[in-house]
């Protein structure tokens, strides 16, 4: 045994069953995370009670629990004998939906105190654009000129299809010239302002002004009439159903955004629903306090960041690990200047967020304003937080990650190839840009890995330079300039955040908040997987050169 120990397979044998522990602590927690999250999005049945005093209860079980029977008021009136001897009971909780009607989504009850659940055919879920998901019995279909009793599934099909052709057109080609006139608008405000400012402004381009604004005016004026139509439209179409107290609501077209009848779908058509949710959820915008709908500008906002996050910090940090190592001497100077690089790696990152506020947004960004947007003040314009301050501050955070990375990759490489450059004639630079930089090229790409890693889940710094709960438009468009740098931004982590603990409605957002920790975790892999791919073929490449 003593034998055994000094040999080191004790060792190995520990190294790598901690390891294993790692690694399947980390797949079920993403397997966890994941399950949570998708089968919110798979279709449950639909189910049917009747309580004690005979009233209707429709709803999705939604968690399950034991509750001991000594802890319940009145057990022994509630409960059967049966009940009482087992000394514990079920508590379930069940959604109910029809928010607007009941004031909340869940219920708590005993199941010892429902009947035995049934699974009507003829329940209906109807997705809303706001107030929650609908449960009932579809009665009737009303529009224009008919009413459908019979066959309700397919004429609200029909009517939903001819709905999302209006949506389309509502959201596409006249939004977009609703907000290019605005732009236009906006323009010829901001270009007055400005010859204002310089005293440039007389009284023929004035009248000029009025009549160019009078016009753009006319035809946003005619758009918006456009958009009354089209809403008045969706109104006339109505869908009539019951909820479980036997009430009936009309629910205008309007409002709807889709339908099933769970209690109806084979497996396979499950499948297909529950692969339409995702798609929404992935392609949507959020909706109800952030609480339903989908997340792409949190994934858009995301994804952007990093990458331009990414263009700033990479080339800075190469350049200043290439410097203190190529270039600088090794004195107090450059020895003080690492043990200031390897510190900044060490400070919270709600620091960086306010010097990223002090510097970037209220210096920086105040400047710019007094320099070139004097016109639009004081509505500031880079003097407030947004996308850009975000990168800048993320780029900050990840710096000495980048420098420390490319500084050891330039270690790693031997003097031998550098004097063989030199002694063939070549420059420092050269010897540099051609051979030393290729090489250090995997070390570079992992700084990348490591900085890209670190930033998708930042969170408390871009509270305060740019990140919000909800935007009305992307950071990027067709308007010109079209990158929108000073734009605030939606952001996956602070998704997470607000769905977690500032909707008023946490308990049916909590697994949106699994399924946005799930896919937070999936951009961060895919984007890391994207730049190790990069990092091994270039590692490949120049094998031959003596690198590893």
């Amino acid at each position: 045994m003593i034998k055994w120990i000094r040999s080191g397979a004790p060792w190995i044998w520990l190294t790598g069953g901690a390891v294993s522990i790692s690694i399947i602590s980390v797949l079920g927690l993403l397997l966890l995370i994941g399950w949570k999250g998708l089968t919110y999005f798979w279709p449950a049945p639909l189910n049917q009670w009747q309580d004690q005093q005979g009233e209707r209860l429709i709803g999705q079980i939604y968690s399950k629990a034991w509750v001991a029977t000594n802890t319940i008021p009145d057990a022994q009136n509630r409960f059967s004998e049966a009940v009482l001897e087992q000394g514990k009971v079920e508590r379930l909780t069940i959604k109910t939906a029809n928010r607007d009607l009941y004031g909340v989504d869940f219920i708590s009850i005993l199941s010892a105190e429902l009947s035995e659940p049934t699974t009507p055919d003829e329940l209906i879920i109807v997705e809303r654009s706001r107030g929650g998901d609908f449960y009932g019995v579809a009665t009737r279909l009303t529009d224009d000129n008919n009413v459908y009793r019979d066959n309700i599934a397919f004429h609200l099909r029909s009517a939903l299809e001819k709905a999302q052709l209006i949506r389309d057109q509502m959201d596409g080609s006249i939004t977009r010239n609703i907000r290019a006139l605005s732009g236009q608008l906006e323009t010829l405000r901001l270009k007055k302002r400005k010859a204002q400012l310089n005293n440039s402004w007389d009284d023929i381009q004035e009248e000029r002004y009025r009549r160019q604004a009078d016009i753009i005016t006319q035809q946003l004026v005619n758009y918006e009439d456009k958009l009354d139509d089209l809403r008045l439209v969706l109104a006339s179409t109505t869908l009539t159903l019951q909820e479980m107290s036997g009430k009936s609501v009309d629910l205008p077209l309007s409002r709807i955004i889709d339908f099933w009848y769970p209690n109806q779908m084979q497996w396979h058509e499950k499948m297909i629903h529950w692969l339409g949710q995702v798609w929404k959820f992935l392609s949507d915008d959020p909706r109800e306090s952030n609480s339903e709908g989908g997340v792409f500008p949190a994934i858009f906002g995301t994804v952007l960041l990093v990458l331009i996050m990414s263009v700033i910090v990479m080339p800075l940090g190469v350049l200043v690990a290439i410097y203190l190592h190529e270039y600088a001497k090794n004195n107090l100077l450059t020895r003080m200047i690492r043990v200031a690089v390897i510190n900044l790696a060490g400070v919270p990152s709600i620091v960086y967020g306010v010097f990223g506020l002090g510097f970037f947004v209220y210096t920086l960004g105040g400047s710019i304003d007094d320099l070139f947007y004097q016109e639009r003040l004081p509505a500031p314009t880079f003097g407030s937080p947004g996308l850009l301050w975000s990168a800048l501050t993320l780029a900050m955070l990840t710096l000495p990650v980048v420098i420390v990375t490319t500084e050891e990759g330039l270690n790693r490489i031997p003097n031998s190839v550098r004097h063989g450059s030199l002694a063939l004639g070549a420059t420092q630079f050269e010897t540099l840009w051609r051979i030393v930089v290729p090489m250090a090229s995997p070390a570079i790409i992992t700084g990348s890995i490591l900085a890209v890693a670190r930033a998708a889940g930042e969170v408390a710094p871009l509270m305060l330079v740019g990140v919000v709960k909800l935007v009305s438009s992307l950071p990027v468009d067709a308007q010109f300039p079209f990158l929108h740098l000073e734009r605030k931004f939606m952001h996956l982590g602070f998704h997470i955040y607000d769905i977690g603990f500032q909707t008023s409605n946490i308990e049916a957002a909590r697994p949106l908040v699994y399924a946005t920790s799930f896919l937070l975790v999936t951009v961060v892999i895919s984007l890391n997987l994207t730049a190790i791919a990069i990092r091994n073929n270039l590692r490949e490449k120049y094998r031959t050169l003596g690198h590893d």
